[in-house]
Formats: C-alpha cells, sequence, structure tokens
C-alpha cells in the first residue's frame, strides 16, 4: 500500500462489483459443498458410531488427525493427485468439517436421555424410529451448533484455497498481497467476515425455529 493511500478507493470497487460478486458467489459454493459434503459423511460415521460404539475413538482420532494438518501441507499433499482443481480444495475443506460434526452428531444424540429411548421402545418403536422420530428431533440444537461451528471455520477456510486458484474472496486477497493493494484485500476480508457473521445468524434462527423448546420461557 502506497503512504496516505486510503483502505479502500470506491471507484476501483465500484468499476469491479462483478468481479467482487463472482468472488462472492464461489466463496458461497466452495463453502456450501464442504458443509453439505461434510455433514453427509459425519451423518454417516455417526450413524456407524450409534450402532457400533467401539468405533467412535478410531473416528475421531482419525478425523482429529484430518483436522490437526495445516491447510497448505495438505492441498500440498493433493496436488500431485488431484491438480490445482476444486476437488483438491474440497477434499481439504471436507476434511476439516468431520471432527467438529462428527462429535456433535454424537453428543446430540447420545445426550437424548435413557428413560426417553425406553419409553419409545415399549410403545412398540422400533430402532429406526427411536433414532428419527426421538433421538434426532431432541438433538437438533447440538447439532445445529456443530453445523455453525464447522461453516464459520470453511468460510475462513476457503480464503486459503486462493493459494491453488479456488479462493474465492481469498483471491481478492492474494491480489490485494500480490499487488501491494490495500481495496481488493480489505474488501475480501470484510465481506469473509460478514458472510460468516450472516450465515451464522441464519442458522442461529433455523435453529430457534426448528427447536422451539429450547427457547426461555416468558
Amino acid at each position: 500500500m502506497r503512504p496516505g493511500e486510503p483502505l479502500i478507493l470506491w471507484d476501483w470497487t465500484f468499476n469491479h462489483l462483478p468481479d467482487i460478486a463472482h468472488r462472492v458467489e464461489e466463496h458461497l459454493v466452495l463453502t456450501g459443498i464442504a458443509v453439505g459434503v461434510g455433514f453427509v459423511v459425519a451423518f454417516i460415521l455417526s450413524l456407524a458410531i450409534r450402532e457400533l460404539p467401539f468405533l467412535y475413538s478410531p473416528v475421531t482420532w482419525v478425523t482429529g488427525v484430518l483436522y490437526s494438518i495445516p491447510s497448505l501441507a495438505l492441498f500440498a499433499l493433493l496436488i500431485p493427485f488431484t491438480g490445482l482443481s476444486i476437488v483438491t480444495a474440497e477434499i481439504g475443506l471436507v476434511s476439516y468439517t468431520l471432527l467438529i460434526l462428527v462429535r456433535n452428531i454424537v453428543s446430540g444424540i447420545r445426550s437424548v436421555p435413557p428413560e426417553v429411548r425406553e419409553s419409545a421402545v415399549g410403545m412398540g418403536y422400533s430402532d429406526w424410529q427411536v433414532l428419527w422420530r426421538i433421538e434426532l428431533p431432541l438433538a437438533t440444537a447440538v447439532i445445529i451448533a456443530g453445523l455453525r461451528v464447522a461453516l464459520v471455520t470453511t468460510i475462513g477456510l476457503v480464503t486459503v484455497t486462493a493459494v491453488i486458484g479456488q479462493g474465492g474472496l481469498g483471491a481478492l486477497i492474494v491480489q490485494g498481497i500480490q499487488q501491494f493493494f490495500a481495496t481488493p484485500l480489505m474488501i475480501g476480508a470484510v465481506l469473509s467476515i460478514a458472510l460468516a457473521v450472516i450465515l451464522d445468524a441464519v442458522l442461529v434462527t433455523v435453529q430457534r425455529l426448528v427447536t422451539p423448546w429450547t427457547r426461555p420461557a416468558n
């Protein structure tokens, strides 16, 4: 950034609105795919753990290892196999959601009181009916809490994928750093934060709508 240059040049911003909008769209798509695929994989793993509890330790160990690998190192390991592609970006992004989501889904299911399950079985519910009609509805608040953490984390990590050409708003940040130009850097950073705040607020609203019993009584 040149001395005395403002952090944001509005003329540049207005002239590049289509590109900024495209980067926002890219960011949302990368985030949506990662969280969506991660949730499906985590849900399947959590159902397996429900049926075979001994799987919890190995599953959380593997997902914990994936979560602990630095993102740039993980991308570097994947590039020889999947190239500078969206597949590389999504493998990394999905892997970072699994530990958070598995823990929350399993914790939510396990938080259902045993007497509630026993009452449902006594009423003639099958094992799957207990899961879908009792356990998952009661676990919804905990599951959505995990989704919120996974979503906000992924929005931040998507910016890092700019180093492999898949960065959404991260591309603006990289552009600003490479050109010593504060405007795209600030726009990319501010919009990334705004996306995280807005989407987290959306999930909070969804949680309140689908779990009215968790609201404090007036």
